[in-house]
């Protein structure tokens, strides 16, 4: 008796689930209908970055004496990409999005005050570090099922990046020190969006996260240098897409 009241119970929730073959027939019949069934398209992204650094202080116990800490503060930067997309099946797509990421990471430094009394002339109070990346991202991009003119996604992948505005091979030649990077990063990426199926374009709004795994410090002797351990950027992006 018990099995029979599940095996009813069964039938009846496998009655009301729809169809995803109906489902997705249901998403073609709205702007673009077979927009996602290319296998290619390309477009372009635009967006804006907010950017700092995943740093360690030093372990330095000299240098502790000196410092309290130092922090860093999310900046805001400016992303453009081109897209070219492939379609791999009905949920999976591959997408290759080269471009350019300026960004701006504010370092905080936080002095002892018996050492600040001392060097109000040298000791800073924060740093700018400024970088142009050029970026080779490759992501897949999960799509769920279309709903009208909507279709929600997810996306994951890896980028390589290479900051042009680099100071690595700059030695300091001013009183001011400079803080110098690594030119070649890498990081993982995780974002969510949805596509808004257009007229004449699909239009899509992004947010996505990208952590750097490379430790970008150069060494030196320099105090503000000296004050931490590693250097990892981290990126946060919303970005606005135009594919055709």
């Amino acid at each position: 008796m018990r099995f029979m009241l599940v095996l009813c119970t069964g039938m009846a929730l496998f009655y009301h689930i729809p169809d995803i073959n109906s489902v997705m027939a249901q998403g073609q019949t709205g702007n673009l209908g077979q927009f996602d069934r290319r296998l290619l398209h390309y477009g372009i992204q635009v967006g804006y970055t907010q950017s700092k650094f995943d740093l360690r202080y030093s372990e330095d116990a000299e240098l502790r004496q000196t410092m309290q800490g130092t922090t860093s503060y999310y900046a805001p930067g400016f992303h453009i990409a081109v897209i070219g997309d492939m379609r791999l099946n009905d949920w999976f797509n591959l997408r290759f999005l080269p471009g350019v990421t300026l960004v701006t990471r504010e370092i905080s430094y936080s002095w002892e005050q018996s050492y600040l009394s001392g060097h109000r002339t040298i000791a800073e109070l924060g740093r700018n570090v400024e970088s142009v990346y050029g970026d080779l991202p490759f992501e897949v991009k999960f799509r769920s099922v279309r709903y009208g003119d909507f279709r929600p996604y997810l996306t994951a992948g890896a980028s390589y990046g290479f900051d042009f505005a680099s100071l690595r091979k700059n030695r300091n030649q001013t009183n001011q020190s400079i803080i110098r990077l690594q030119p070649s990063d890498l990081r993982y990426t995780m974002g969510v969006g949805f596509d808004v199926f257009l007229r004449y374009v699909k239009f899509a709004i992004e947010l996505k996260m990208n952590f750097g795994l490379l430790d970008l410090k150069v060494e030196d002797p320099d105090i503000y240098i000296r004050s931490f351990d590693y250097l990892r950027t981290r990126t946060f992006m919303f970005s606005f897409t135009f594919e055709g």
